[in-house]
């Protein structure tokens, strides 16, 4: 009767038994290796709290509280709001890196909770866990980079289509929804001040109010000229077209900031309100357009119902405008802004996004570059303002111009 079974040689075994053996040595080598990487991130922790300036913080809050507490508190609305206001921030601050501690303390005991139980699939878990603390961790220490006086102030955007009709307009309105979509996806209260529809698609011009700690030092990196490079939609023939559109980021300004401006340089105009697309025409002229006559700025508003409440918005807009200008321009007084203002075409823009012949977005201030433009347009920019503030810190803004 023939033998059914196959004996292997005890050494062919062992031998076997050994790689398996090495093979589990080196998947568990992993836990060590990331527990190595989430050391590294500890002491990034440690510093984030210097940089942070956590106990100076936290003695701000107690005294913040305790104004707070005082009888009378709120006998001035508008300081009362801006003391909660800033208590929340500095509050929120503290949070946040609270959690990422946990968060760190969380990973490690699920690190060696796994290398004791010698279960491998959790390496995954972790490795993504790991990952997100440190983009977390990276972000806050860009917030301690925003240092400027309006860093934490809300941002008004106002978008501007530039020469090419149609598709120019078109491309502004792409550029007002990308931006929109970034407010939304970093918990931003985004909100519509102004539009006027394009011709025959997109706008010629709109304005958004973005509100949250640190919309202002964020958003300031994505002001000047944007430009695309795509297969038109309106062309019949299919061929390529360079658009450009550009972008205005100013600091929402507090009414009762120190800025003179003279009644007589102002010319106000109002105009009947509309929403996107020509929708809901108003019968009286509530939307408020705001002169600046020595400068030229032009600011609007139709958000609000009425005309009143529309020239308070438009006035702050173009305090705002101004205050951005002098800052920007060095100057001491308001008096001292011209009206110069940059043609929105070739050569002047800092971000190009090429739909065709490949799929690529470049900002030639930093060089910083992806190749998923769908995600760019859907409001994933962090990658660009992180590359702009580091760059701006270092002092190596611009060098990378092309």
């Amino acid at each position: 009767m023939p033998n059914r079974f196959t004996f292997l040689p005890v050494s062919s075994i062992m031998a076997k038994e050994n790689r398996k053996r090495e093979v589990k040595d080196t998947d568990m080598l992993q836990f060590e290796e990331l527990k190595r990487e989430l050391e590294g991130q500890e002491k990034a922790l440690d510093g984030l709290k210097v940089a942070l300036g956590l106990e100076k913080l936290r003695e701000e809050v107690e005294m913040l509280e305790h104004k707070a507490s005082e009888p009378g508190f709120w006998d001035n609305m508008a300081e009362a709001q801006r003391i909660t206001q800033r208590m929340a921030a500095l509050k929120g601050k503290d949070e946040t890196y609270q959690k990422l501690c946990g968060r760190a303390d969380d990973a490690l005991a699920l690190i060696e909770m796994g290398d004791e139980a010698e279960d491998l699939s959790l390496i995954p878990e972790v490795r993504a866990e790991l990952d997100a603390i440190g983009s977390e961790i990276e972000t806050m220490k860009l917030s301690t980079l925003l240092t400027g006086e309006y860093d934490s102030n809300n941002a008004i955007l106002t978008f501007h289509a530039g020469s090419g009709g149609t598709e120019a307009q078109d491309w502004a309105e792409m550029l007002f929804r990308m931006y929109n979509r970034w407010g939304e996806r970093h918990g931003f209260k985004v909100s519509t001040l102004d539009y006027l529809d394009g011709d025959e698609a997109g706008l010629k011009s709109a304005s958004i109010l973005v509100e949250g700690e640190n919309a202002y030092g964020f958003l300031k990196s994505e002001a000047g000229v944007h430009r695309l490079v795509r297969v038109s939609p309106f062309d019949a023939a299919g061929r390529r077209h360079t658009s450009f559109s550009s972008l205005e980021v100013m600091p929402e300004i507090d009414e009762d900031n120190s800025v003179e401006i003279n009644p007589d340089d102002i010319k106000m105009e109002v105009y009947r309100a509309s929403g996107a697309g020509g929708q809901k025409v108003n019968k009286t002229s509530s939307a408020v357009r705001l002169i600046h006559i020595p400068t030229g700025i032009v600011v609007s508003c139709q958000v609000e119902r009425s005309q009143y409440q529309n020239r308070d918005v438009a006035m702050k807009m173009l305090i705002s405008k101004l205050v951005e200008i002098k800052e920007r321009e060095n100057l001491e007084k308001i008096s001292d802004i011209k009206g110069e203002q940059k043609e929105i075409t070739w050569g002047s823009q800092i971000r190009s996004y090429v739909f065709m012949p490949y799929t690529m977005v470049k900002d030639h201030r930093t060089g910083f570059e992806t190749g998923n433009v769908n995600a760019v347009m859907d409001g994933e920019l962090d990658g660009f303002i992180n590359a702009y503030l580091t760059a701006l810190s270092q002092g190596t803004l611009g060098e990378n111009i092309e």
